[in-house]
């Protein structure tokens, strides 16, 4: 078998085999395809695209280019959640605990990020202590005791993803259904759970900014999933404007706790309830999304999903009494109100601009080598839909970056729209793909 006779047959046009996808990836996977053919196969592959069959090969193949996770020793169905990502995404802080405290076992590998805000694993190190490094005894133990345990992936995870992701970075290929769904499922299931929950977010602040590509990719992913095994529903959720009000890591830690406490943002408790019903039904602690969904809200209320967060926090070595002594977090030194320049009804906050502005302020990373200021970010005041006053708050920038201010302010103006009639805010949720039907809200 050659690399040049597959490179041919897919700008052709023609349906890759098993035997030929596995042939690239575990030789591409071991430097003995160059990186110039590589890339002709990804640039054939982007034009002429992949069916299912095709990409369900694909992503095991890239799956079984590293480890791949036996979690067969904790007990019940595991069921992991993945966000395609977005601004103020603090979703697993929230759900994680809140899910587990229902019965249900959460095992979840999360990653760092790059771009507007950190990533979950950044989020949960704004904890004084708290550690997302476990060994595979220790994480196992952690979900059979206490039924949750959040940890870094390992660098051997889906090797040939990162080289491939690399590639396609710069020769142009990363827009294409197949390519992205096998990069974020090939990952997914090297993680070992049973079942997995995807929030496909779509609009500004989202990698997806159609609702038909939001679509596209999540029946994508669903179909990898349940062609390999494991039972996956994917939630599309709107990213328009950022979720919550908090942007940056501290931040938005205080902003789930206060969820689990009763206090979340409207937006914010409603996706949880929802990703948390879903995730219920896939681990078959409950029979329907109703009966799922009465079971987190009573997690809320009874404060056991807050005492799950607190044994959480305590078992990765984290201080608990953050949970009621925010100042324990990290503070940023200015703490500064951002007034709106004209009086009407915000239509809209470009999301990814808000996440920017956070970015400037230190809150995200613009390359892998950049330092995360944990303290800083933006809490907004007011949503799309609301009246503000010419002179009210829009949100409040928390910075120790003097220099940076000014440049971060101005993209955060620059993101809102004021106009004189009202605007009704778009909605939340607006489907969930199953692999026996796409049902559109």
């Amino acid at each position: 078998m050659r690399i040049y006779d597959i490179i041919r047959k897919k700008r052709d046009g023609h349906e890759l085999s098993k035997e030929e996808i596995n042939f690239f990836v575990e030789k591409y996977s071991k430097n003995e395809i160059p990186d110039y053919q590589a890339s002709a196969l990804l640039m054939a592959i982007y034009i002429n695209k992949m069916n299912k069959q095709e990409t369900v090969y694909l992503t095991e193949a890239m799956m079984n280019s590293g480890d791949v996770i036996d979690l067969s020793a904790i007990k019940g169905i595991k069921v992991d959640k993945h966000s395609t990502g977005g601004v103020g995404d603090k979703t697993t802080i929230a759900l994680a605990p809140l899910v587990a405290s229902c019965g249900a076992p959460v095992a979840k590998m999360s990653g760092r990020g790059l771009g507007h805000t950190g990533g979950t694993l950044d989020k949960l190190e704004a904890i004084p202590g708290f550690s997302i490094e476990m060994d595979a005894e220790k994480f196992i133990n952690s979900v059979n005791e206490k039924n949750i345990a959040v940890c870094g992936q390992t660098a051997t995870i889906a090797v040939a993803d990162k080289k491939m992701y690399a590639l396609r970075d710069v020769t142009a290929t990363v827009d294409n259904i197949s390519l992205i769904a096998a990069s974020i499922m090939c990952k997914k299931l090297a993680s070992g759970s049973n079942a997995i929950l995807l929030d496909v977010k779509t609009g500004d602040g989202a990698f997806m900014k159609t609702l038909d590509d939001s679509f596209e990719l999540a029946k994508a992913m669903v179909d990898i999933g349940c062609g390999m095994g494991r039972e996956t529903i994917g939630m599309i959720t709107n990213m328009d404007e950022p979720l919550g009000f908090a942007v940056g890591n501290s931040l938005e830690v205080i902003e789930a706790i206060e969820t689990l406490k009763g206090n979340g943002p409207k937006d914010f408790v409603m996706l949880c309830e929802t990703l948390g019903a879903y995730m219920l039904v896939l681990a078959k602690v409950c029979e329907s999304f109703e009966e799922g969904k009465k079971m987190i809200q009573d997690a809320i209320s009874s404060g056991r999903a807050l005492e799950k967060l607190k044994e959480f926090i305590e078992n990765q070595g984290g201080d608990k009494r953050v949970v009621d002594d925010y100042n324990l977090l990290p503070k940023s030194k200015n703490i500064v109100p951002i007034k709106s320049p004209k009086s009407g009804y915000i239509s809209k906050i470009e999301a990814e601009e808000i996440g920017v502005s956070a970015m400037i302020l230190g809150a995200g990373r613009e390359t892998k080598e950049d330092e995360l200021d944990l303290s800083a970010g933006i809490v907004l005041q007011k949503k799309v839909g609301d009246y503000v006053n010419e002179g009210d708050v829009l949100a409040y920038m928390h910075y120790n970056k003097e220099e940076k201010f000014e440049q971060a302010k101005e993209r955060f103006i620059n993101a809102y729209e004021i106009v004189d009639d009202k605007t009704q805010p778009k909605k939340l949720i607006y489907g969930v793909v199953t692999k026996d039907e796409i049902k559109k809200f």
